[in-house]
């Protein structure tokens, strides 16, 4: 799906932010300078603002403006992430050179794959390996499965996700070279259509000094 601006525009500034351009306590562009020199409505501009807001990157100051926040490598928003691909999450984390390899199969679905998606066990599901490095270290690794006739996560709803500490896969552990034994941080993502029906599951491995702390937000309203 193609990127929306306020997430390309806070992409661009986040890039900016970690790579050193814009030092802590530095004041960005008025809304209106932003919106003039990206081309786009205020309301975009916000709306890239509350997003690195929510990643603290910067923060609000009443009657004063926004300001590039002391300790900007902090906070990492997951729901936010889902908008983009991996290479603008990863582009916007450091002014490294990023590579992503995809490699997807069609798999007949286990047990578990079948129950989680509601299909009889053996029918053909998709299998989509994604692979990121930075400056040549691996920094992730994930497995995601969906029916077929899935194609991306559109039809989704609802994300839910759990984070853990423990021991990857053999094949996670090989692409992350970790230590036999060596703890990894993982996250088990499940993507909901509005029925409650589960059309896509992932599993996804960083390091685990990839990230200081994970921050998860939702909408209440």
């Amino acid at each position: 799906m193609p990127e929306p601006a306020y997430v390309r525009i806070a992409g661009e500034y986040a890039r900016r932010i970690r790579g050193g351009q814009l030092p802590p306590r530095v004041q960005l562009p008025s809304h209106k300078e932003i919106a003039q020199e990206q081309g786009v409505s205020e309301i975009v501009v916000r709306k890239a603002l509350d997003l690195l807001q929510s990643q603290g990157l910067v923060r609000s100051v009443p009657r004063r403006g926004i300001f590039v926040a002391d300790r900007p490598n902090l906070v990492r928003v997951s729901p936010e992430r889902q908008m983009e691909s991996a290479e603008s999450t990863f582009g916007t984390e450091s002014d490294r050179d990023v590579r992503v390899i995809r490699e997807t199969e069609q798999i007949p679905a286990s047990e578990d794959l079948a129950e989680a998606l509601g299909i009889p066990e053996g029918e053909l599901i998709t299998h989509v390996i994604t692979r990121a490095s930075e400056d040549g270290r691996p920094i992730s690794i994930s497995d995601t499965y969906h029916p077929v006739e899935v194609t991306d996560i559109s039809g989704a709803a609802h994300l839910e996700e759990i984070l853990a500490d423990q021991l990857p896969t053999s094949s996670h552990a090989e692409w992350l070279r970790t230590a036999h034994g060596e703890i990894v941080k993982t996250v088990h993502q499940r993507f909901l259509a509005d029925d409650g029906r589960i059309i896509m599951v992932s599993d996804v491995s960083y390091p685990r000094d990839r990230y200081d702390r994970y921050v998860f937000r939702m909408n209440l309203k």
